[in-house]
Parts: C-alpha cells; sequence; structure tokens
C-alpha cells in the first residue's frame, strides 16, 4: 500500500448476494424513525379485504338517511378500515405461521384477516370480558 492508500474494493461472490439480498427484501414502515414492522404491500391487501367487507358484506351498516347519521357512519367506516389494515399489518404474519401456508399465500392471507377482523376481534374481546354474545349485540352504539 503506497501512500496509506487502500486498494480498489473488487466485486465478490459476498457482495453480490449482499446486493441481491437488498433487493429481495421488503422494506417495513417507520414512523419518526422508529420500524413498526408493518409491510405496505400486508396493509393495503388488509386494506382492500376490510373495503370488501364493508361494502359487500355490510358489516358497518347504516342506519338513517340524515346528513349527520351519514356523517356518523362514513368516520365509523373509515375508522374500520383503518382498524382492520392495521389487524391485517400485524396479524396474518403469525396467522400464516400458525396454518403453514407458504409465502406466496401472504397477500392473500391478509386480504382474508383484513375482511374477517372486525367480526373475529369483536369475538376475541367479547369471549375475553365474559360478555356474552347475545348482550353485546344489544348493548353497543345507540
Amino acid at each position: 500500500m503506497e501512500g496509506g492508500l487502500m486498494p480498489e474494493p473488487t466485486s465478490t461472490a459476498a457482495g453480490v448476494a449482499t446486493i441481491a439480498m437488498g433487493a429481495a427484501s421488503t422494506s417495513a414502515i417507520t414512523a419518526f424513525g422508529v420500524s413498526l414492522g408493518l409491510r405496505a404491500d400486508i396493509l393495503i391487501a388488509g386494506f382492500f379485504g376490510s373495503l370488501v367487507a364493508i361494502i359487500l358484506l355490510n358489516t358497518v351498516p347504516g342506519t338513517s338517511d340524515t346528513w349527520v347519521e351519514l356523517l356518523r357512519t362514513t368516520v365509523r367506516r373509515m375508522f374500520v378500515a383503518f382498524a382492520s389494515s392495521l389487524t391485517a399489518g400485524y396479524l396474518t404474519p403469525l396467522v400464516m405461521l400458525m396454518v403453514q401456508l407458504p409465502e406466496a399465500a401472504l397477500l392473500g392471507g391478509a386480504f382474508a384477516v383484513g375482511g374477517g377482523a372486525q367480526q373475529v376481534l369483536t369475538g376475541v374481546i367479547r369471549r375475553l370480558s365474559g360478555t356474552p354474545a347475545s348482550q353485546g349485540a344489544q348493548g353497543g352504539m345507540q
């Protein structure tokens, strides 16, 4: 080494493998510099699953035709879609491990988790709190 300079690095197999692994991985979503552990593709699939549940299965039904009720129902639907998307983002990898499905079924699983998140989480909360299903249906928001 002349003058304390290092020789030019050359492309090695380890460098190529590192580049290939970096290109194959998906980045996690960060907020304020903190990684949330959420993948954007899973969140989007869960969001669309929740939209299908809201639109086709009417999981957040409207109550009347006044502007106030329409606005209230719209806000509720937006929060349900947001919460279902987050639920799919965090629980889909766990569900995929429990059911032992291949990685190729990840987005389909996220769609299903997002679509069923509201009913499944409501059932789990009722079971853990000891509230009977009939009482929980009557005791909701009016």
